[in-house]
């Protein structure tokens, strides 16, 4: 009964409004209530001001008030989402680095959780994939200095270097009693965010670790060079690898998903004002031709790599191989600040699927569920908790899933998912031990 009285209580207050903003008064009521709400705005700017000032003559030693600037600014940015973040200009100049595709350091994707860095994917082929960093690793230690407190852009600055400078982390490890010491050299990272080979002679394999600037020619690329190995009429298919690919640009997202379809919409972005409101449709055609496409997905795939799983899937253009992605379903918007006061990062809408589902929360189920053999030293680690996990994440348009496993075999025999997905272009029949989604019925 309660529940019931509450919904008619808001029913009611709802009907008054209406009448008191329609009537003679209305206007005036209306320019009251925001004149308050700009007042008590106003006094909360004024007590920061106090607090500021405050701090200013009194702390035991002078601060810095730049530092001290900045610290507020990411303490009111913390309050939003796990996502949106403030960069200094060497923050924004880092970047820019990284999405150009070129920068010195581990080779890592991380974010901040509850004050600590969190891996969110170690890149191929980097100094911290060859030192065993696995998603889900909770750095707590740079250098024998203390991350909590630091804000994301200064951790990921100490982590940067020279190339052949050495660094030392301390890891947490879901499993691990113990953290974890790991000491890794340095090296120029060049992000090849495309990797491919021909497969016995019938089957394309594509590997797109990151979306950043250069994802799209790179795909092209090797498209163009598996269809000169491949002679069309052997050519089986293609598979696309987005495993712990953790996102990047949406542009190249669209571009990516353009490239395997002729038309149609590939993502809808949906935010409080009119701009942030779009819809991305395919451009340029399909350049494989319609040959069968088959995409691999696990918690580790993430933002970009859902709104290319989503489209694909949802034109019936790819069958999706593997587990539930990490569920990544909003987009940040960089704004740059000006005079040397670096970029924001908001968080400014949610996507949309072609067929206008949120991934937010969620992630995308696959069509067929391949859950890798996880070895022993490794079980209880091989998992990704997801976006769901994220302490502020923006809530779910429905229920929330929370992660699945991110583990990717080292030795491609071992890769049940890979295997699985070749069977299924040759016209094989997929590992017994698969569980399709549908049987599952799990809400995506």
């Amino acid at each position: 009964m309660r529940r019931n009285i509450a919904f008619l209580l808001g029913t009611v207050t709802g009907a008054c409004l209406t009448v008191l903003v329609a009537g003679p008064q209305g206007t005036n009521l209306v320019a009251v209530a925001k004149a308050a709400a700009r007042s008590d705005t106003y006094n909360q700017l004024n007590l920061f001001g106090s607090v500021f000032e405050r701090i200013k003559t009194s702390y035991v030693e002078k601060p810095d008030d730049s530092k001290l600037m900045e610290g507020a600014i990411n303490g009111m940015i913390s309050a939003l989402d796990p996502h949106s973040r403030y960069m200094n200009e060497k923050g924004w100049s880092d970047m820019q680095e990284t999405t150009h595709g070129e920068f010195g350091g581990l080779g890592i994707e991380v974010t901040m959780e509850d004050g600590l860095v969190k891996v969110v994917t170690p890149i191929d082929e980097t100094p911290a994939a060859k030192a065993g960093m696995l998603s889900g690793d909770v750095i707590t230690q740079i250098d024998d200095e203390q991350i909590q407190g630091m804000s994301l852009e200064q951790a990921v600055a100490r982590m940067k270097g020279p190339a052949n400078s050495k660094i030392r982390l301390k890891v947490m490890r879901k499993g691990s009693a113990a953290p974890i010491d790991v000491a890794i050299v340095r090296e120029i990272i060049r992000v090849r965010p495309v990797r491919f080979k021909a497969d016995g002679g019938d089957i394309g394999y594509i590997r797109i670790t990151r979306f950043n600037e250069q994802t799209t020619d790179g795909l092209k690329k090797a498209i163009a060079s598996i269809s000169k190995e491949i002679p069309p009429e052997k050519l089986a298919g293609y598979v696309v690898d987005l495993r712990n690919n953790p996102g990047g640009l949406l542009d190249q997202a669209v571009s990516v998903s353009s490239a395997f379809m002729n038309r149609g919409e590939v993502v809808s972005t949906r935010g409080r004002t009119s701009e942030e409101t779009q819809r991305f449709t395919a451009r340029g055609g399909d350049i494989t031709k319609g040959k069968p496409l088959v995409v691999l997905i696990n918690g580790g795939s993430a933002s970009a790599s859902e709104i290319v799983a989503g489209a694909l899937r949802d034109h019936k253009r790819a069958t999706l191989i593997g587990t539930r992605t990490f569920g990544k379903g909003s987009v940040q918007t960089i704004i740059p600040l000006g005079g040397g006061n670096g970029a924001l990062a908001l968080t400014t809408a949610r996507y949309f699927t072609p067929s206008g589902r949120s991934i937010q929360a969620q992630g995308i189920a696959p069509d067929i569920e391949v859950l890798q053999d996880v070895p022993d030293e490794l079980k209880g680690r091989a998992d990704l908790k997801g976006e769901a996990s994220m302490r502020g994440h923006l809530a779910a348009e429905g229920a929330e899933q929370a992660g699945s496993q991110a583990w990717v075999p080292p030795n491609e025999k071992d890769d049940k998912a890979l295997n699985a997905a070749f069977n299924l272009l040759r016209g094989g029949s997929v590992n017994a031990t698969a569980v399709t989604a549908a049987k599952r019925a799990v809400p995506n």
